[in-house]
């Protein structure tokens, strides 16, 4: 299909029109990867081109391509924000935003109130920035329907805490929200096709900041979950957002849980930027999940949850250290720690992902990208269809 991206970065400007057959990809298909191919970010730019643009097909699914097209820019859009127009408040209007078009319940817990309501681990992480912490709860579907539930790493900028990153390492931290955005482009994608669920996004959405409040290496705190949790590296605090909301996540028991973030460096020495990692607890879902990515060219590889690895987490204070004592499998490392927080009983994804394309390819302009979020609205879209 993203040959077809590949055309709209390679017309001039005008009108164009599929004419004959496209098969073997679907005419729905040319049209999204055309359309992606086409997004260019132009908040900041004064000299925007035009772009050349594609004439409906008289034989095509609009309702997939508009869906899929717009769930996917809107991430897009979020993650290629600079982080000074990107934090924690601007995150939650853009789900608050999307929750409205979809008469979606939202609500926020923003601040001190996130002490209040036994998620203390969220405030830890962004209790030393002035933009305050807060956990983003989207609610959309019928009561009675399936429950599925979506997290998404929320950090709109991370300098790494007192573990402060050096300068390289901070450079593209403005993704760092990337999986709060992918799981919203899924949201959107599943609510736009009203699928026979009911929807709960989750995004815990803080800035990694250093002031005299922050957070420090070898505290301990008391996870909402009641796993004490010591900190064995400040810049390891997407997975320490990520259990808060996990365990809120859990308490309902939905049908299964599926939590996308920008976790590791390790993921991405494994497998590269293009392909995020899955790991989860559950083989079918897994298997699903795989399935939808194959057929949406989406893709995701699976790794293992290699439970001998629980070891290097292992603390001697508390029930869990949130960064691995050994430099090998980082990503594993991760998974497992999130995993703790995740009852074996409710099937559970977790996507490691990198949110970014780094350079320009068909149908996947350089910026912000919504790695997952096809896949994963593929496989809920083939497990749980619309009422008829």
């Amino acid at each position: 299909m993203w040959d077809y991206g590949a055309l709209a970065g390679k017309l001039p400007a005008g009108d164009y029109c599929l004419v004959g057959d496209t098969a073997p990809v679907s005419t729905a298909d040319a049209c999204i990867a055309f359309a992606l191919g086409s997004w260019r970010f132009t908040r900041y730019r004064g000299d925007v081109k035009s772009q050349p643009r594609l004439v409906w097909p008289a034989k095509c699914d609009r309702g997939a391509v508009e869906r899929t097209v717009n769930g996917i820019c809107l991430a897009r859009d979020l993650i290629t924000t600079p982080s000074n127009d990107m934090g924690p408040a601007e995150l939650a209007a853009a789900a608050r935003q999307l929750a409205r078009r979809h008469r979606a319940r939202f609500s926020v817990i923003a601040g001190n109130e996130l002490l209040r309501r036994n998620y203390p681990v969220i405030h830890a992480v962004g209790r030393a920035s002035t933009r305050a912490p807060r956990l983003v709860d989207i609610v959309w579907g019928r009561p009675s329907a399936p429950k599925v539930t979506l997290v998404g790493k929320g950090v709109c900028f991370d300098s790494g805490g007192l573990d402060l990153k050096p300068a390289s390492g901070m450079l593209m931290m403005k993704k760092d929200m990337g999986g709060a955005a992918t799981v919203l482009a899924a949201a959107a994608m599943v609510m736009a096709a009203r699928l026979n669920v009911r929807l709960r996004v989750l995004i815990p959405a803080v800035e990694n900041s250093v002031s005299g409040n922050a957070f420090r290496p070898l505290d301990v705190i008391k996870s909402r979950k009641g796993v004490t949790v010591e900190i064995g590296n400040t810049d390891a605090e997407g997975r320490l957002i990520l259990c808060d909301a996990l365990a809120e996540a859990a308490r309902e028991e939905p049908a299964l849980i599926i939590d996308v973030a920008t976790l590791t460096g390790a993921a991405r020495v494994a497998l590269g930027p293009d392909v995020p990692a899955l790991f989860s607890n559950d083989d079918e879902l897994a298997d699903s999940l795989l399935k939808a990515a194959k057929e949406r060219e989406d893709p995701l590889w699976r790794l293992p949850l290699w439970r001998g690895y629980r070891r290097f987490l292992d603390s001697k204070v508390a029930d869990i250290n949130n960064a691995g004592q050994s430099p090998f499998g980082g990503a594993i490392t991760a998974a497992l720690f999130l995993q703790t927080f995740v009852p074996d009983s409710v099937p559970w994804a977790h996507i490691d992902t990198m949110a970014w394309n780094q350079t320009s390819q068909p149908g996947r302009p350089e910026g912000g990208e919504a790695m997952g979020a096809r896949a994963i609205y593929g496989m809920l879209a083939a497990k749980y269809p619309p009422r008829r």
